[in-house]
């Protein structure tokens, strides 16, 4: 089963994500926000990240900037924004516009997870090859 980091200053948000992520076979935790989702990181074993861009505090940005500048800095990350013309640089592997069909994300975590190999504690470091 693939786990799959959730970091979102919304909860609501998180939850539909969590419940929906859960209902096609995926393990999903969730941050709920930038410096929680940094912690959660940095302690347990993703396969994926999804994180909100704009956060207060340290937003998407700082999250997927620190993944990038770890020892796992291959883990895909998926940004979610409601302002997807405002994005710079090349953080993200994906990114999906507010509001968003159930069937694009979907199809974005199976796209990005379909690259490594799932253990029971996460799967950070088995990419496959291409």
């Amino acid at each position: 089963m693939y786990s799959i980091l959730i970091v979102d200053d919304q909860q609501i948000v998180s939850d539909v994500l969590q419940k929906l992520l859960s209902r096609f076979g995926y393990h999903a935790q969730i941050a709920p926000g930038g410096h929680e989702g940094i912690r959660m990181f940095d302690t347990g074993l993703f396969d994926l990240v999804i994180t909100d861009i704009r956060m207060p505090g340290i937003d998407g940005y700082d999250v997927a900037r620190h993944i990038r500048n770890s020892h796992r800095s291959f883990t895909p990350i998926i940004g979610i924004s409601g302002t997807p013309w405002l994005l710079d640089g090349d953080e993200f592997d994906w990114v999906i516009p507010k509001p968003f069909r159930i069937q694009t994300l979907l199809d974005a975590v199976k796209n990005l997870v379909s690259h490594t190999v799932p253990s029971e504690k996460g799967s950070y470091d088995k990419t496959l090859s291409a």
